[in-house]
């Protein structure tokens, strides 16, 4: 192994460590641009997956209209992350991993930028790359994947992907044939298609060959 991809919400740090609050005025606006398209169970459960993945993915995968869509979008942009934020009590592992380390999360820049800045966590990676979705032409995370891999000269099973979400940076590892592990942080549901299932982060630094 010669290189770690981590994602950031619900791997390195909870989504919902900003404050339920934060995303509010966001949910707020999709409500009211909802026209009965889309019934309120399942506007409840779509409000709810935006705590696990991207705006844009949710808004598809339960049939947005484009009015909520654009309402949600422009909403979103506007967040930002202010002080400190309170992350899984494992996160300073991250250090010790004596492989080359990258940092992929994708969502809003300026939400996703002043959460890693809150963090602090920028000095522990080689490259921090933001997967901007309010930006035309973002890579997604299977092609930000393969451009570090073929940039840095790694080849896949040399490369670990470090993650929660099974539809988004576990299943772009596994298409490029990386080593997928998942973390089950509290709220996280196993999936069955990925190498490895841990814990935290301690169970990484042994699968990287760091003695517990």
């Amino acid at each position: 192994m010669q290189a770690v991809i981590f994602d950031l919400d619900n791997c390195l740090c909870p989504a919902d460590a900003v404050g339920r609050a934060l995303y509010e005025a966001a949910f707020d606006a999709i409500r009211a641009a909802n026209d009965g398209r889309v019934a309120p169970a399942a506007l409840d459960a779509a409000l709810e997956a935006c705590w696990h993945t991207a705006f844009d993915l949710v808004a598809r995968q339960y049939g947005f209209s484009e009015t909520m869509t654009r309402a949600g979008d422009a909403a979103f942009r506007q967040v930002e992350v202010h002080g400190p934020l309170q992350s899984y009590a494992d996160l300073a592992l991250v250090k010790e991993l004596p492989l080359r380390r990258y940092l992929v999360t994708t969502g809003y820049r300026r939400l996703q930028e002043s959460k890693i800045r809150a963090l602090g966590i920028a000095p522990w990676f080689e490259q921090v790359l933001v997967d901007a979705i309010d930006e035309p032409g973002h890579p997604g995370k299977k092609m930000a994947f393969q451009q570090i891999a073929q940039r840095d000269g790694f080849a896949p099973h040399d490369v670990m992907v470090v993650g929660d979400n099974p539809v988004s940076e576990l299943a772009a590892g596994r298409a490029l044939g990386m080593v997928t592990v998942q973390l089950l942080r509290p709220g996280v549901l196993p999936a069955d298609d990925v190498d490895h299932r841990f814990a935290g982060l301690r169970e990484v630094l042994v699968l990287a060959g760091v003695s517990s």
